[in-house]
């Protein structure tokens, strides 16, 4: 795959998220919807990127606990792992799921060594919510982010709402201004510890 190749299919594919199957042909539908960035501003942000990104960024292929053991208070963790509803069907869209348990278990390694993180996690579509919620004892918040119309819904000739889980590490809910009347996004629930070490459910 050339760069140039992947950029076209970013580009014009639905919602830019390029899918193979299990032959290795590339199978996601084209958006007709979406023509791309005019050539000369695509050439002008890559390039901008490039500056911000050059001698400050590393890719890596590892194991994500790898990665989480390298984590030091003062890092920002951002994780978006294979969504439960979606990576044990038959028809999975991931070459694997991830184990829940050990998931969990590495957060909780997060939250003793003073790191934050985000992590974008399951959902709902309507009244069906997806997949386990992360444990109430991780103490983190969960906002229930909008993400427009069911395309599955759409298909079956319903009018359902996405809902995309955002759960936010306990200490940086002091950076967060949720507006729980915005039907955009609403706060589901928050765990925070008290003076006196309890839980308080807000």
């Amino acid at each position: 795959q050339t760069p140039g190749n992947m950029l076209y299919l970013l580009a014009r594919c639905v919602k830019g998220s390029v899918r193979y199957s299990r032959s290795g042909q590339f199978n996601q539908s084209p958006d007709k919807r979406r023509n791309g960035t005019n050539p000369i501003n695509l050439s002008k942000n890559v390039n901008l990127i490039s500056l911000l990104l050059n001698k400050k960024c590393k890719f890596s292929s590892l194991d994500y606990r790898e990665i989480l053991e390298m984590a030091r208070p003062g890092d920002l963790i951002y994780m978006d792992p294979p969504y439960q509803g979606v990576s044990s069907s038959r028809d999975s869209r991931y070459c694997n799921g991830l184990d829940f348990d050990e998931f969990v278990e590495s957060i909780r390694g997060l939250n003793s060594k003073g790191v934050d993180y985000l992590i974008s996690y399951d959902g709902k579509r309507g009244d069906k919510e997806y997949g386990f919620e992360l444990p109430k004892e991780l103490r983190c918040a969960k906002i229930l982010l909008e993400a427009g119309l069911s395309t599955q819904s759409t298909l079956l000739g319903e009018r359902d709402i996405t809902f995309e889980s955002l759960y936010i590490s306990n200490s940086l809910l002091s950076y967060v201004n949720v507006d729980n009347n915005n039907p955009r996004y609403k706060l589901d629930t928050v765990i925070k510890p008290n003076l006196f070490g309890q839980q308080t459910i807000l």
